[in-house]
């Protein structure tokens, strides 16, 4: 059996990936969603929360809860702070999993990955060092959009202008799982194909919108497992 550290992106929480949590748990796989400082149910800590703050509590988790062998993924924004988990603590991973996320170099930050255009509109739209979500539909959801409507927060803004820090490269296996339906393909379109013919990493296409954990849960569960 497996240890899974699934992280979300931006806006959300752990609470995202409720069903994928369950259907691994039910295989018998052992199982964690943290909720990053600044979101979710942590949302009244947004003033203190950055990309650096991200990474370090992810590394704690992995540290002092002795994770081994484990399976990190991160989903969209998530794929910066997975990273520089990583970075700190590769020889506990033994897989990154990047699902529909940003793949950032050493000093980028998640603004540098954004197309012009849609950084202008997260600068614009931010009060208070807050960025404001989309709406479900942005993330391809349609029937569960009240449930997740509800749970959407303020994303920190400091969390997509802080540069990531690596430093090492782990030599871990590398997983890209490209969503290919839904608002926010072309965002992530590059990603996948730049990783196609990369040694040490897996490309896969999956029929889903954006939210995969919530729209195709158990399909994702099984894909992850693999």
């Amino acid at each position: 059996m497996s240890t899974f550290v699934l992280v979300h992106g931006a806006w959300h929480g752990g609470w995202c990936w409720r069903d994928v949590a369950a259907e691994l748990r039910s295989a018998g796989h052992d199982v964690h969603v943290p909720t990053l400082s600044g979101c979710g149910e942590k949302a009244s800590l947004a003033a203190h929360s950055d990309l650096s703050l991200h990474v370090e509590e992810l590394a704690g988790l992995l540290y002092f809860f002795d994770l081994r062998e484990v399976v990190l993924v991160g989903h969209s924004y998530g794929g910066l702070p997975v990273a520089g988990a990583a970075a700190r603590f590769g020889a506990r991973v033994s897989r990154l999993v990047y699902l529909d996320a940003f793949v950032a170099d050493d000093g980028q930050s998640l603004f540098d990955l954004l197309r012009p255009d849609r950084r202008k509109f997260y600068e614009e739209s931010a009060a208070d060092g807050l960025v404001p979500s989309p709406p479900p539909e942005a993330f391809g959801v349609v029937e569960q959009r009240d449930w997740v409507g509800d749970r959407l927060t303020p994303q920190p803004l400091r969390t997509f202008t802080e540069p990531l820090s690596l430093s090492s490269e782990p030599p871990v296996r590398r997983t890209y799982i490209r969503c290919t339906q839904g608002p926010m393909t072309a965002s992530f379109a590059g990603f996948a194909q730049r990783f196609r013919d990369t040694a040490g990493w897996d490309v896969v296409d999956f029929a889903s919108g954006h939210d995969a954990m919530i729209t195709r849960p158990l399909d994702l569960a099984a894909l992850l497992a693999t």
